[in-house]
Protein backbone atom coordinates (compact mmCIF):
# COMPACT_ATOMS: atom_id res chain seq x y z
CA UNK A 1 0.00 0.00 0.00
CA UNK A 2 1.35 3.42 -0.84
CA UNK A 3 0.57 6.71 0.82
CA UNK A 4 -2.98 7.94 1.23
CA UNK A 5 -4.01 11.58 1.00
CA UNK A 6 -5.68 12.83 4.15
CA UNK A 7 -7.76 15.99 4.59
CA UNK A 8 -9.21 17.76 7.60
CA UNK A 9 -12.40 15.76 6.99
CA UNK A 10 -10.70 12.35 6.95
CA UNK A 11 -7.96 13.00 9.55
CA UNK A 12 -9.95 11.61 12.49
CA UNK A 13 -10.86 8.33 10.79
CA UNK A 14 -7.62 7.77 8.83
CA UNK A 15 -5.08 8.88 11.45
CA UNK A 16 -6.49 9.24 14.96
CA UNK A 17 -8.77 6.18 14.81
CA UNK A 18 -6.32 3.98 12.87
CA UNK A 19 -5.50 0.59 14.36
CA UNK A 20 -2.07 0.76 12.71
CA UNK A 21 0.54 3.38 13.62
CA UNK A 22 0.40 6.26 11.11
CA UNK A 23 3.27 8.27 9.64
CA UNK A 24 1.85 11.64 8.56
CA UNK A 25 3.77 13.75 6.04
CA UNK A 26 2.80 17.45 6.14
CA UNK A 27 3.99 18.97 2.87
CA UNK A 28 3.13 21.32 0.01
CA UNK A 29 3.53 21.35 -3.76
CA UNK A 30 5.84 24.43 -3.75
CA UNK A 31 8.16 23.17 -0.98
CA UNK A 32 11.65 22.14 -2.14
CA UNK A 33 12.67 20.10 0.94
CA UNK A 34 9.27 18.35 0.75
CA UNK A 35 10.22 17.07 -2.70
CA UNK A 36 13.43 15.64 -1.19
CA UNK A 37 11.54 13.88 1.61
CA UNK A 38 8.85 12.57 -0.75
CA UNK A 39 10.76 9.56 -2.17
CA UNK A 40 11.90 8.59 1.34
CA UNK A 41 8.31 8.64 2.62
CA UNK A 42 7.28 6.54 -0.39
CA UNK A 43 10.02 3.99 0.41
CA UNK A 44 8.96 3.85 4.06
CA UNK A 45 5.36 3.21 2.93
CA UNK A 46 6.61 0.21 0.94
CA UNK A 47 9.04 -1.00 3.63
CA UNK A 48 6.38 -0.85 6.35
CA UNK A 49 3.40 -2.03 4.26
CA UNK A 50 0.89 -3.78 6.52
CA UNK A 51 2.60 -2.45 9.68
CA UNK A 52 2.28 1.32 9.29
CA UNK A 53 -0.17 3.51 7.41
CA UNK A 54 1.49 6.42 5.60
CA UNK A 55 -0.58 9.56 5.06
CA UNK A 56 0.15 12.81 3.26
CA UNK A 57 -1.46 16.12 4.16
CA UNK A 58 -1.32 19.15 1.87
CA UNK A 59 -0.35 22.03 4.17
CA UNK A 60 -2.04 24.67 2.00
CA UNK A 61 -5.37 22.86 1.81
CA UNK A 62 -5.59 21.77 5.47
CA UNK A 63 -4.38 24.70 7.63
CA UNK A 64 -6.50 23.79 10.66
CA UNK A 65 -4.66 20.50 11.21
CA UNK A 66 -1.32 22.30 10.99
CA UNK A 67 -2.50 24.81 13.60
CA UNK A 68 -3.90 22.06 15.80
CA UNK A 69 -0.53 20.27 15.89
CA UNK A 70 1.65 23.40 15.90
CA UNK A 71 3.29 22.68 12.55
CA UNK A 72 5.40 25.76 11.82
CA UNK A 73 7.58 24.42 9.03
CA UNK A 74 7.31 21.83 6.32
CA UNK A 75 8.11 19.14 5.64
CA UNK A 76 7.05 17.86 9.04
CA UNK A 77 6.67 14.14 9.68
CA UNK A 78 4.65 12.97 12.66
CA UNK A 79 4.32 9.41 13.88
CA UNK A 80 0.96 8.68 15.52
CA UNK A 81 0.30 5.61 17.65
CA UNK A 82 -3.17 5.16 19.10
CA UNK A 83 -4.13 8.66 18.01
CA UNK A 84 -1.21 10.34 19.80
CA UNK A 85 1.94 11.92 18.39
CA UNK A 86 4.91 9.80 19.49
CA UNK A 87 7.60 11.34 17.30
CA UNK A 88 7.99 14.49 15.21
CA UNK A 89 10.62 15.54 12.66
CA UNK A 90 10.72 18.87 10.84
CA UNK A 91 12.87 19.46 7.78
CA UNK A 92 14.80 17.06 5.61
CA UNK A 93 16.50 14.06 7.19
CA UNK A 94 18.02 11.04 5.49
CA UNK A 95 16.07 7.79 5.51
CA UNK A 96 18.40 6.11 8.00
CA UNK A 97 17.79 8.72 10.72
CA UNK A 98 14.01 8.71 10.08
CA UNK A 99 13.89 4.92 10.39
CA UNK A 100 15.88 5.14 13.63
CA UNK A 101 13.41 7.67 15.11
CA UNK A 102 10.20 5.96 14.01
CA UNK A 103 10.93 2.25 14.07
CA UNK A 104 10.87 1.98 17.87
CA UNK A 105 7.14 2.83 17.74
CA UNK A 106 6.20 0.06 15.31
Amino acid sequence: MSEINVTEESFQSEVLDSELPVLVDFSAEWCGPCKMVDPIVHELAEDWAGKVKVAKIDADENPNILMQYGVMGIPTLMFFVGGEVRERVTGYQPKKSLVKKFEKHI
